[in-house]
């Protein structure tokens, strides 16, 4: 049940942005997400609003206007052992698929408790 919400510098066009929320999602099911799970958005924010360091914490090459957030909301429980897979795997898709440099993609895992979820009527489905 994970939320991808996905922070990118605009201009964008419609057919990379769907490249990129496939890639995510591809990545996501082979970490044991159903692949039906899907509940993913994009914010595209001017340079303004969208201000990151270039070497934090000790990049070689700094980041660039491709720089992409990645933030992935899941449910509390997955291991270090799943992250580090999923991670393995996405980044080089990313590469591959969109054209971004591995420094230039930063993945935040944010974990919430299973009774803090109600996809929809109000209902709490695991409590």
């Amino acid at each position: 049940m994970p939320l991808v919400t996905v922070t990118l510098r605009r201009p964008r066009d419609a057919a990379w942005k769907r490249t990129l929320l496939d890639t995510v999602h591809a990545g996501l099911v082979g970490s044991g997400v159903p692949p039906t799970d899907r509940f993913q958005r994009v914010l595209t924010l001017g340079d303004d609003d969208f201000i990151v360091d270039p070497r934090y914490p000790d990049l070689e090459s700094p980041r660039d206007r491709d720089f992409v957030l990645i933030e992935i909301l899941w449910s509390v429980g997955r291991s270090v052992k799943v992250k580090r897979a999923l991670l393995a795997e996405l980044v080089p898709a990313l590469t591959r698929n969109c054209g971004l440099a591995a420094d230039n993609v930063m993945i935040a895992f944010k974990e919430t408790a299973w009774e803090n979820w109600s996809f929809a009527g109000g209902r709490l489905l695991h409590t």
